[in-house]
C-alpha cells in the first residue's frame, strides 16, 4: 500500500533523508519512532506531496507519487504534530473544505463530515468556532480533517500530543478501524505505550534512515529482562556483588538474557538465605528499552553513509517549524 524506496532529502548541510525506505501493508499499523532530528516529519511531508525528495521513489496504493502526484496524494491523509485548522471558522466548514481539497462533494461530503465528527465524537461541535474548541477537540478534529475522504494511506504525526486521555482513546480507536477496513497507516509517536494499544509494527528512524523494521516480538527477542529481589534486611555480600543496581531499601536488580532461568539460579545460589526473600520481580523488555538500544547502537555503529556526504543529527528545518496539512 505504501511503498517508499532510498528517500533522500537534504537541507543545507543537514541531511534530513538519508536512504529512508519504509514498506507498510494494507491493514497494518507502522509505528515510527526515532529522536526529533531523525527525519520522520520530513518523511511524512514528502509522503503527503509536500515536499519533493533529492532522490528515492514514493508509491501510494500502486501509484507512483513522482508521476502521478494528483493521483497519489488523492489517496493519502496527513495529521501533521501542529494543529492546521483555520482558528475563525467553523469546524464544519474545515471539514467541507479539506473534503473538497479531497474531491469529496454533494452528499457524499455531507455524510463523510457526518461519519467522521461521529468518529471522534465531535457531532455536537460541527458549527462552533474551531479557535473556541477545547485542545483536545481541536486535535481530534485535526485527525478528522486529514481521515474524512478514507484515504488508503494514514500518515499521522504525533497526533495525541498533548491529549488528554478521552481524546487519545477515541483517536486511537478511529486508527484501528481504519486499519481494519485496510488502510496503511504510519504512526510517529514518542508514547510507546500507544504502539502496543494498537498492535503496531515497529520502524525505528536515526539519521534519515530506518535502523531496524519488524514486529514486537521479533524485535523485543533478543534483547535482556531485569530481575529484581528484595530482602529482608541486608542483601546477601555475594548476591550484591554481581547485582547491576543496588536500591536504598537494599534490593538487587540484575540484567540477564533469559530473567525467568537467571531469576531460578540466583534463588538456588541463596541457601538458607532464601528465607530472607520478601519480593522477586521480573520486568521484560519493553519498546522503550528496544527504542534506547537500538538508538544507542545507531549512533555508535559505522553506518554506511549512501548519501555521498556526512549524515548530520542535527534536529532538520522542518521540525523547528509549522507542518501543514492538505
Amino acid at each position: 500500500m505504501l511503498d517508499v524506496q532510498d528517500l533522500h532529502k537534504r537541507w543545507g548541510v543537514v541531511h534530513a533523508l538519508a536512504g529512508f525506505d519504509l514498506a507498510v501493508a494494507s491493514g497494518e499499523i507502522c509505528g515510527l519512532m526515532g529522536h526529533n532530528g531523525a527525519g520522520k516529519t520530513t518523511f511524512a511531508r514528502v509522503c503527503a506531496g509536500l515536499e519533493r525528495p533529492d532522490r528515492g521513489r514514493v508509491v501510494i496504493d500502486g501509484i507512483d507519487l513522482a508521476t502521478a502526484p494528483g493521483r497519489a496524494r488523492a489517496r493519502v491523509g496527513l495529521a501533521p504534530q501542529e494543529i492546521a485548522l483555520y482558528p475563525t471558522v467553523t469546524l464544519r466548514r474545515n471539514l467541507e473544505f479539506h473534503g473538497g481539497l479531497a474531491g469529496l462533494r454533494g452528499k457524499a461530503l455531507r455524510n463523510a463530515v457526518e461519519e467522521i465528527t461521529t468518529a471522534v465524537e465531535l457531532s455536537g461541535q460541527l458549527d462552533q468556532i474551531v479557535e473556541h474548541l477545547s485542545g483536545g477537540q481541536q486535535r481530534r478534529a485535526q485527525a478528522a480533517t486529514a481521515l474524512l475522504h478514507r484515504p488508503a494511506v494514514m500518515l499521522l504525526d504525533e497526533p495525541t500530543v498533548g491529549a488528554d486521555p478521552v481524546t487519545r482513546q477515541a483517536l486511537l480507536a478511529l486508527v484501528r478501524a481504519r486499519a481494519d477496513e485496510g488502510a496503511a497507516v504510519v504512526y510517529t509517536t514518542h508514547y510507546l505505550p500507544e504502539l502496543e494499544d494498537l498492535d503496531a509494527t515497529l520502524a525505528v528512524a536515526e539519521a534519515g534512515r530506518v535502523l531496524a523494521r519488524g514486529g514486537r516480538r521479533e524485535l523485543l527477542a533478543g534483547l535482556p529482562g531485569r530481575i529484581g529481589i528484595a530482602f529482608a534486611g541486608r542483601a546477601p555480600d555475594r548476591l550484591a556483588e554481581r547485582a547491576d543496581e543496588t536500591t536504598a531499601d537494599g534490593g538487587l536488580w540484575f540484567t540477564a538474557a533469559r530473567p525467568a532461568e537467571t531469576l531460578a539460579r540466583l534463588l538456588g545460589e541463596l541457601g538458607a538465605e532464601a528465607d530472607r526473600v520478601r519480593t522477586v520481580q521480573i520486568s521484560e523488555p519493553t519498546l522503550d528499552d528496544l527504542y534506547q538500544h537500538l538508538l544507542g547502537a545507531g549512533r555508535t555503529a559505522d553506518l554506511p553513509d549512501r548519501s555521498g556526504a556526512e549524515l548530520r543529527d542535527d534536529p532538520s528545518p522542518e521540525e523547528a517549524t509549522h507542518s501543514h496539512g492538505h
